[in-house]
């Protein structure tokens, strides 16, 4: 006899985490199986490194304009129901790009991969906002990130050492495949989680208007811009820059890669701890969370310099000092907002942030295609533009962004109204509503 999903006790927070932090691994595997396999399909299909970088662009294109469409959906009809789709759809898209017969194909399918993967950050950071006690977000976040960090590791050595021995058309197949699998158990996630039929109690549900009049949510977006604009590049071309470039084989560049992103994961789990146990101390969030996105940008100009003119030994120490940072700085792309938005309003907040921040994706790979074409396969200008973005990451973090303390959206929407009830919890406003079922949102 099957059991009723009401039945089941509701999913832990620590369960929820780790379900949506190996979402996000499975996520960044598949965004970056096509770049890991760039200099073999270049090479298949005689592409210039304009072509390339249109294939690594297209994938941005349509994640950036779903991402506001996402997150309204995880605000107004749930998140839980929202994130199932989304993998759904990115593990077909994945699947399929193993059977695409050429360059048009291969395309149309970055562009659904984009639509589904839209979902993952609005979503995740919806829940996280609701069902995680804020005093754990530090760690939450770097969970979630260790999850979205390691994912270009393992599919970069993983996928490489595999399209090394059996070409890259398999791997997408596997791949594809395999992340179907992440269905089975978030099919059987229980959460309560607010929407627009079951609002926040006392903390109001801020129109979006309001939410874009917010100081820190272009505070965040203008840093989550210049951070992505480093990591798209060095995602997205890293790869064929070590190979072409550099002299690496398609194995000791995937060795190199990943073992540089996995340092970046572990850097991020660090934070993770590190942000919650100073907040926890009684020290400021404000600090805690600043500190390492500006460190982040001031080095990341350096690390961009030295990746392109110094020897290969230096090269690779940028690359990881690099990557060490970028990963102290991870909770904070996410954690801010939810600190700031709340459960009331983080998944729409992230997905004009996440909007915001991914356009580099569309950007960076296809600018950087460019320069190097331009420059007869050189990537010296390509660095040094990335390297200077970082002055705009940390104006935007340092500068614009307020104190990070959660947003009164009920006094910014009825500044006559009685305040709402202090010290009310994420985790006690969730229960308005209580999605068990796929595809029923609310109770």
């Amino acid at each position: 006899m099957a059991t009723d999903p009401a039945a089941r006790p509701l999913t832990t927070p620590r369960q929820l985490v780790l379900l949506m932090a190996l979402s996000l691994f499975i996520n960044y595997v598949d965004r970056g199986n096509l770049a890991t396999a760039g200099p073999l399909i270049q090479d298949e299909l005689q592409l210039s490194a304009k072509q390339f970088g249109a294939l690594l662009s297209a994938f941005y294109l349509t994640y950036v304009l779903a991402m506001v469409p996402a997150g309204w959906l995880a605000d107004v009809r749930g998140a839980k129901l929202t994130l199932g789709a989304g993998a759904a759809i990115w593990s077909v898209a994945t699947l399929l790009t193993g059977f695409a017969g050429g360059y048009a194909s291969i395309l149309a399918l970055r562009l659904l991969l984009g639509v589904g993967e839209s979902a993952a950050f609005p979503g995740s950071s919806k829940l996280v906002a609701t069902c995680v006690d804020k005093a754990h977000i530090g760690i939450a976040n770097g969970v979630i990130g260790f999850g979205y960090l390691v994912g270009p590791a393992v599919g970069t050595i993983v996928g490489g050492l595999l399209m090394a021995r059996f070409g890259w058309r398999p791997v997408f197949i596997l791949f594809g495949a395999l992340s179907f699998l992440w269905l089975v158990p978030w099919s059987r996630v229980r959460v309560r989680e607010t929407t627009a039929q079951a609002p926040v109690p006392g903390a109001g549900a801020p129109s979006t208007a309001i939410i874009f009049r917010q100081r820190g949510l272009w505070g965040a977006a203008i840093g989550h811009f210049a951070g992505n604009y480093n990591w798209y590049f060095i995602l997205g071309w890293l790869p064929t820059y070590l190979v072409k470039a550099r002299g690496f084989s398609m194995e000791s560049m995937a060795t190199v890669v990943s073992f540089a992103y996995l340092v970046n994961a572990a850097a991020a789990m660090f934070a993770g701890w590190a942000i919650d146990a100073w907040v926890r101390a009684g020290r400021s969030t404000t600090l805690a969370y600043k500190l390492p996105m500006g460190l982040a940008h001031l080095l990341g100009i350096a690390c961009m310099a030295g990746m392109a003119v110094l020897p290969v030994e230096g090269c690779i120490a940028s690359l990881f000092v690099y990557e060490i940072f970028l990963g102290f700085s991870s909770p904070g792309y996410f954690g801010i907002p939810q600190i700031l938005a709340g459960p009331a309003a983080a998944a729409r907040w992230v997905g004009v942030q996440n909007m915001i921040g991914n356009l580099p994706g569309i950007i960076a790979p296809l600018f950087a295609g460019v320069l190097i074409d331009a420059e007869g396969g050189h990537y010296g200008t390509a660095f040094a533009i990335a390297g200077l973005v970082n002055l705009v990451g940390f104006f935007g973090w340092v500068f614009v962004l307020p104190r990070i303390e959660p947003v009164r959206w009920d006094a910014l929407a009825a500044p006559a109204a009685a305040p709402a009830a202090p010290g009310l919890d994420a985790a006690v406003a969730g229960r308005a509503a209580d999605t068990t079922r796929p595809g029923r949102p609310g109770g």
